[in-house]
């Protein structure tokens, strides 16, 4: 490369690094659910993303820290946004979804590796991989693929892993690893599944149910209800367009949209807010906006979000780029 094109590359770096830093924030939600955008988020010096492609999840821990999956492995976030620290290799690529849970002094990183074909949990501080859930023989079942797609985790510690880019059963294991018990099956029917694509524990009843996105059910994608036993309970909302994953803070769900949008839920299951909207059918769902066309306050590929113990969320987008935004939520006082 030459010097005249070496200094043209590091003028194009550093426009685009002060055109992150210049945005201004965007005010996006309603009522209790209104946020404000933190342009430049997570980025680095040079104002670019760290991550490369992201198709993945997003947790916080204990202290506040940001994990998120992206296609190479998991980074973790100080609430500033800066990098604390990487879990890279083959062990952590293709991690589509993720929680976490405390267990005894340790928090633990529950994984679903779609290519990867499995279930992990490792350690939040250190990376260390101390279960892999394969493919369960003993289920008995003839499949051709396995391609988990969302994780979450009873408080008895049984592990449910969603098979949702395959046969859309969704298994049951001990906090062990050892095989329980599958259900579902893949259908456009009310009790089966067309893409179980996200999944979470839903802390809101008593005793807690999963809460599961049907992503692709005809004619619109929607969340159902299932005990731990994998009974079915109800349809608990429909209309949703694509629902990529589910995370719950208190009597609210996040509800992340493919089409490029977050829909927050109440206890009633009622929608309170849209976040993010993107009014572009051509821009919404779609993976390769990259970075230099990024809209602040508008998403493309919502497909993770979670909450920190302030109300803030944190938004990662599928997308080509490594989309991963903060939105802080603004109290009543500051409307």
């Amino acid at each position: 490369m030459s010097f005249v094109s070496r200094s043209l590359l590091l003028l194009t770096l550093t426009l685009i690094a002060n055109l992150a830093v210049a945005a201004d924030p965007v005010r996006m939600g309603a009522g209790a659910m209104t946020f404000d955008t933190v342009p430049g988020w997570g980025l680095n010096e040079a104002g670019k993303s760290v991550l490369g492609p992201t198709h993945g999840g997003v947790v916080v821990d204990s202290e506040g820290n940001i994990y998120t999956s992206a296609n190479i492995g998991v980074f973790v976030f100080s609430p500033e946004g800066e990098v604390l620290r990487r879990f890279l290799g083959d062990e952590y690529t293709a991690i589509h979804d993720i929680e976490i849970r405390k267990e005894g002094d340790r928090e633990f990183i529950y994984g679903a590796r779609n290519n990867g074909a499995e279930g992990l949990k490792f350690d939040a501080q250190t990376g260390e991989i101390v279960l892999k859930l394969p493919f369960p023989k003993e289920s008995g079942l003839d499949l051709q693929k396995f391609n988990p797609t969302a994780i979450t985790v009873a408080p008895n510690g049984d592990i449910f892993l969603s098979d949702g880019y395959a046969s859309n059963h969704i298994f049951k294991f001990d906090k062990e690893g050892k095989y329980l018990m599958h259900f579902g099956t893949k259908g456009n029917n009310l009790k089966e599944f067309n893409t179980a694509h996200g999944m979470t524990l839903d802390t809101r009843y008593d005793p807690p149910r999963l809460l599961i996105c049907d992503r692709n059910h005809q004619p619109k994608g929607r969340l159902l209800h299932y005990d731990l036993d994998g009974n079915y309970i109800e349809e608990v909302i429909t209309g949703l367009g694509m629902p990529t994953s589910v995370a719950v803070q208190g009597d609210f769900v996040s509800v992340p949209d493919l089409h490029g949008r977050v829909v927050i839920l109440d206890k009633t299951n009622t929608i309170i807010a849209v976040l993010g909207n993107n009014p572009d059918p051509a821009l919404g769902r779609n993976f390769n906006v990259k970075q230099e066309d990024w809209v602040e306050g508008v998403f493309s590929g919502t497909h993770g979000s979670y909450w920190d113990k302030d109300g803030n969320l944190y938004v990662q987008d599928w997308n080509v780029s490594g989309r991963l935004m903060k939105l802080v939520r603004v109290h009543q006082s500051q409307n």
